[in-house]
C-alpha cells in the first residue's frame, strides 16, 4: 500500500471529523482492497470531495489501490469549469457526496459517499500516474498537474521529517483536501500513524474551536488568510496547551503578522515553522527551521529533506554567491510527472525528471537561506526602470496598512484596493518608493480582491485596461 500503511497499528484512528465520524486505518486498507475488487482496470475517475472522513477514505483508497486515477476537485466546483472538465478528460466514474447530483450506475456507497460509473470508456493512463489536482489560482482552466506514486512517497518522507512528526499527533486540518497543501498533510501524517483532525467548519464559527479544543489539537496549518482570521480572533489569548506547531504556507505572509505568531510561538514552548512550495512539488519545497523563525522573517528557508535548492541567472548558469537575485530551481522526488491540458496528455511519462525552474525570483544569505523577491514574470518596465508587482504590493501592505493587487503593462501599473479613502496615499507611497512619476500608477478601488479557496490573488480576473 501507499506510505505504507499496512504496516500501522490497523486499530488506530486515522482520522476524526467535526460531524464526529471516525476513520481506522483498517477502513483505509479494505477500501483500497474493496476498490480493486470493484473495478476491473485502472481508470479516471473525478472526486469530488468535502472536509471529512469520507473524503480522506476515498482519497487514499484510491491511491492506494493503483486502480482508480482520481481528480481530485471541490465538491462545489463551478457547474460550468466542471462540465467543461468532463468534457475535456471524459472520467469512467465519478466519486462524491451522497447528496450530488449525478447519472450513472451506483458502483459502491461507503462513507457519506458514492461511487458511481458514467462511462464505459477507459482512457490512457500512464503506470506511475497516481492523481491529478488543478494547477494553484486556475479556477478556470483545465490544466492539470499529474502526480506520480513516487511523489506521495517523497512528500509523505520529506514533510514527516522536518516537522518532526510522531504517532500521537493530532494535526488540525482546515485547509482542503483537493489542495496540495492540504493533500500533504495527509499523507505527512498517516505515514507515521497520526490522527487527523479534519473539519470544513468557518474558524469564525464557535464549533470549530469546540472541535480544537475538545480533540486537543496538537498542530495548525494554515495559509497566510488563516493566520489573519486567528488574529482576529483573539487567537494569542486563548489557553490551548495542546498545541505544539503552528506552520504556514500557500504564500508570504504580511511581516508584522509573521514575527507576531513567530513571538507568539517563543514566548509559549511552541514551534512557528513557515514553508514553500508549488503543486508541481507535491506541495512543500522548502521550510524555515523554527530557530530563524525571527531571524529570518519573509525567509522561505532552506530546502525540505531529500531536495536541493539552487538559483540560475538569465543565461541558465548556477548563481554561488549570496545576495545574487536569480530564478529559483528545485530538485527532488516529489517533483510532479508534468501537466495535463487533454485527455491524451494522462498517458505522458515524466517530462521533469525531477527538475523544476520555479518561476520564482529569488537570493540566498550566507547560511543558505532563500528569499523570494517575485515572479519572473511580475515585473513591469515602467519609463525604463524594472519594477516588481510583488515588490509593489509588500510596500503598499507595509506602508499603507491595507492589502492590493497589482496588475499592468509597461506603460502604467494598476494598483487594485478595496478602501477609497487610501487612494492618494497608496499613489503618493509608491511614488515616493519607486522614484517613478505619479502617471504611471492608477488606482483603483473595488469591493474585494478576488482569491482562490487558498487565499492567493486571482490576478487574471482584474483588468489591466
Amino acid at each position: 500500500m501507499i506510505l505504507n500503511l499496512q504496516h500501522i497499528d490497523q486499530q488506530r484512528i486515522a482520522a476524526i471529523d467535526s460531524n464526529g465520524a471516525t476513520l481506522k486505518y483498517a477502513e483505509i486498507t479494505q477500501l483500497s482492497q474493496h476498490i480493486t475488487y470493484l473495478v476491473p482496470q485502472r481508470a479516471l475517475c473525478f472526486l469530488l470531495v468535502e472536509n471529512n472522513i469520507g473524503g480522506i477514505a476515498w482519497t487514499m483508497g484510491m491511491l492506494s489501490s493503483r486502480q482508480l486515477v482520481p481528480l481530485i476537485l471541490n465538491v462545489k466546483t463551478e457547474e460550468a469549469l466542471l462540465q467543461q472538465l468532463l468534457d475535456t478528460y471524459q472520467p469512467t466514474y465519478i466519486c462524491a457526496p451522497a447528496s450530488f447530483q449525478k447519472e450513472g450506475i451506483l458502483v459502491d456507497q461507503q462513507f457519506g459517499y458514492q461511487l458511481t460509473k458514467v462511462s464505459e470508456g477507459i482512457c490512457p493512463l500512464h503506470e506511475e500516474l497516481s492523481h491529478l489536482l488543478p494547477t494553484s489560482g486556475s479556477t478556470g482552466s483545465p490544466k492539470l498537474v499529474r502526480h506520480k506514486y513516487d511523489n506521495i512517497e517523497a512528500a509523505g518522507l520529506n514533510i514527516s521529517t522536518f516537522f518532526e512528526l510522531k504517532e500521537t499527533d493530532r494535526p488540525l486540518m482546515v485547509l482542503p483536501l483537493y489542495y496540495t497543501m492540504g493533500l500533504s498533510m495527509v499523507f505527512s501524517h498517516l505515514r507515521v500513524g497520526a490522527t487527523i483532525l479534519i473539519t470544513g467548519l468557518s474558524m469564525t464559527d464557535p464549533n470549530f474551536w469546540k472541535f480544537l479544543k475538545e480533540q486537543r489539537a496538537t498542530s495548525f496549518t494554515g495559509v497566510p488568510y488563516s493566520f489573519q482570521i486567528l488574529n482576529l480572533m483573539r487567537f494569542f489569548r486563548m489557553d490551548l496547551p495542546h498545541l505544539e506547531l503552528l506552520t504556514q504556507g500557500g504564500g508570504k505572509m504580511p511581516t508584522d503578522l509573521n514575527i507576531k505568531f513567530a513571538e507568539y510561538c517563543r514566548d509559549n514552548g511552541k514551534r512557528w515553522i513557515a514553508t514553500y512550495g508549488q503543486s508541481e512539488c507535491t506541495a512543500r519545497m522548502a521550510y524555515l527551521p523554527a530557530k530563524w523563525a525571527l531571524d529570518k522573517v519573509g525567509s522561505i528557508g532552506i530546502a525540505v529533506p531529500n531536495g536541493e535548492l539552487s538559483l540560475i541567472d538569465t543565461d541558465g548558469n548556477p548563481i554561488t554567491t549570496p545576495h545574487t537575485e536569480g530564478e529559483m530551481c528545485y530538485c527532488g522526488k516529489n517533483v510532479t510527472m508534468g501537466y495535463a491540458r487533454q485527455q491524451s496528455d494522462l498517458a505522458l511519462g515524466d517530462e521533469r525528471n525531477g527538475f523544476i525552474r520555479t518561476g520564482d525570483l529569488a537570493y540566498f544569505d550566507e547560511d543558505g537561506c532563500y528569499y523570494i523577491v517575485g515572479r519572473m514574470g511580475r515585473f513591469l518596465k515602467l519609463f525604463g526602470m524594472r519594477v516588481g508587482l510583488d515588490e509593489c504590493e509588500q510596500i503598499v501592505q507595509t506602508d499603507c496598512g491595507i492589502e492590493c493587487a497589482c496588475v499592468g503593462t509597461d506603460e502604467k501599473m494598476i494598483v487594485y484596493i478595496t478602501n477609497a479613502d487610501k487612494q492618494n496615499e497608496v499613489k503618493d507611497t509608491l511614488v515616493q518608493k519607486t522614484h517613478i512619476v505619479a502617471t504611471s500608477f492608477q488606482i483603483r478601488v473595488i469591493n474585494e480582491i478576488p482569491k482562490n479557496e487558498a487565499g492567493k490573488k486571482l490576478y487574471s480576473k482584474l483588468s489591466i485596461n
